[in-house]
Order: structure tokens, then C-alpha cells, then sequence
């Protein structure tokens, strides 16, 4: 006869993040001793971290930060959405946060290394993945520095942590601009702050299909560098955050939007779990 508790098993989903097969056999195995069931999820946790790291972290949730000018945006990825949507995962993430925060990391090396209380970020994580049972890791790091810096956090789904995260860096006109700026990257996804950016072998790619679809349509020859230009500018309407039209005001673009306010986006950065 069990000698624990529905109770019993939910504390301690509830404590570790662990799944409740896991839980129940833990339980089991200490006799419902809670404190001794944690430590045998733990070590068997640990004994399955290497089997764990060729799986697929296609869960997860977005965090960030912006405060006193700079902005950071960690993406922490983990196998299932039971266990995103879970306290544990979300206490990790925000542990996760202040690290990168405070070592200043732009990269997820950099805040790998980063130590809390003497443990590393990649200890603490390795801790969890046994835990937890589940294959977790941090994706993605962004940091961003400017004048004025806001962060947007994108609920997906209701009963899931924010899915999509942005950080915005502007210079001039208010927090309110760079917000709406923010939200906009958040919908509408661009690559790349100007077509400075955009890799010329993209464009170049991108000249070739086009060239080669007017082609194939049976468009003059005369006319081919005009509708290549145009289609090519059609690339940029959809990749260029500024040349994107502004989500809020359709028939202005981002950098109309910009002008008119004073303003200028100084760099972005937008993450989507798992993607």
C-alpha cells in the first residue's frame, strides 16, 4: 500500500518541476519520504543529463529586463509546455535573467560562465535538467544599451509564459515611441534595423530570383530592371524594420513614424521560443 499521498505528489511536482511518473516512484522508493524522494530525483536526474542533450528544446519562455538604459533578453528552452508553464521553470528563467543582467552578457557563452552564489549558470541548469528531467538550456542572449530602452514581453497562448520577447534602444522622443516601436517588432518580425544590414549575397540571391521569375512570367526585357528593383525593395518593405510599415499606422513606415517623433531606433533584438 502507497504510503503517500494525491497530496503528496502534487508538493512535490509542485517543489522539483519533475513528471509525476517520476514523482510517484520516487515517493515509492523513499518509503513518502519527501525530502528523501527529492534527492532521488536528483541523482537520477543527473545520471540522465548526457542521454538528455541530444534532445529537441522546442519549449520554453522569453525574459527580459530594461532599466537605467540597457536591455537584455534571454531566451531558456526546455522539452514540454507542462513544464514551461511550471513555477520551477519560471523561477529558473528569472535566476537565469538576473545573471545576465548583472555580468553584462551579450551571448550565451559569456552568461553560461556567469556565477550566482558561486555556481555557475551551466551548473544551475544542469542541476534543474536533473531535476526537472527535461533537456534545459539557454538559446539566446541579447543585450542593448541606448538613451531609452524598453522590453515586450508576447503571451502566444493564455496558459503559457511569454512566447515572444523584444528589447528596443532609441534616442530621442519618448518611451512611449520606442514602446509602439517595441510591440511592432514584436508582430511583424523584421531581420534587420536598415538595408545596411541585409547580407549582400542575400540580395543578390534575391535579385536572381527575381530576375528570374519576371523572366518566367514573360515580362519584357526592357522592363526587367524595374520589376527586379521593385521586388527587391518588396524584400526590404518586409525584412528592414524601418522600412516596414508601421504596425499602429499602416500607411507610414517605421522611419516616418521615427521622424515625426524625433526619434531614431539605435538596435532591437526579437526572440520567438524556439525559433
Amino acid at each position: 500500500m502507497a504510503n503517500y499521498t494525491a497530496a503528496d505528489i502534487k508538493a512535490l511536482r509542485e517543489a522539483t518541476g519533475a513528471g509525476m511518473m517520476d514523482v510517484k516512484k520516487a515517493l515509492e522508493e523513499a518509503e513518502g519520504d519527501s525530502a528523501k524522494a527529492t534527492e532521488i530525483l536528483r541523482v537520477k536526474g543527473q545520471k540522465g543529463v548526457t542521454k538528455r542533450e541530444g534532445r529537441t528544446t522546442s519549449n520554453g519562455l522569453v525574459a527580459a529586463k530594461a532599466e537605467g538604459g540597457v536591455g537584455t533578453l534571454v531566451e531558456v528552452l526546455c522539452e514540454t509546455d507542462f513544464v514551461a508553464k511550471g513555477e520551477k521553470f519560471g523561477e529558473l528563467a528569472g535566476t537565469v535573467l538576473a545573471a545576465a543582467v548583472d555580468s553584462k552578457a551579450g551571448d550565451a557563452d559569456t552568461l553560461l560562465a556567469a556565477t550566482v552564489d558561486g555556481q555557475s549558470i551551466q551548473a544551475i541548469l544542469d542541476d534543474a535538467n536533473a531535476t526537472i528531467g527535461e533537456k534545459i538550456e539557454v538559446k539566446r542572449v541579447a543585450r542593448v544599451e541606448a538613451p531609452t530602452v524598453v522590453a515586450y514581453l508576447h503571451k502566444t497562448s493564455p496558459d503559457l509564459p511569454a512566447q515572444v520577447g523584444v528589447i528596443v534602444g532609441a534616442e530621442g522622443g519618448d518611451e512611449q515611441v520606442a514602446r509602439d516601436v517595441a510591440m511592432h517588432v514584436a508582430a511583424l518580425a523584421p531581420s534587420v534595423l536598415t538595408r545596411d544590414e541585409v547580407d549582400a549575397a542575400t540580395v543578390e540571391n534575391e535579385r536572381r530570383i527575381a530576375e528570374d521569375t519576371a523572366k518566367e512570367e514573360g515580362k519584357p526585357e526592357q522592363a526587367l530592371p524595374k520589376i527586379v528593383e521593385g521586388r527587391v525593395n518588396g524584400y526590404y518593405k518586409e525584412n528592414v524594420l524601418l522600412d516596414q510599415a508601421f504596425a499602429k499606422e499602416p500607411k507610414k513606415t517605421v522611419q516616418k513614424v521615427l521622424d515625426e517623433a524625433g526619434a531614431s531606433v539605435t538596435g532591437f533584438a526579437r526572440f520567438r521560443v524556439g525559433s
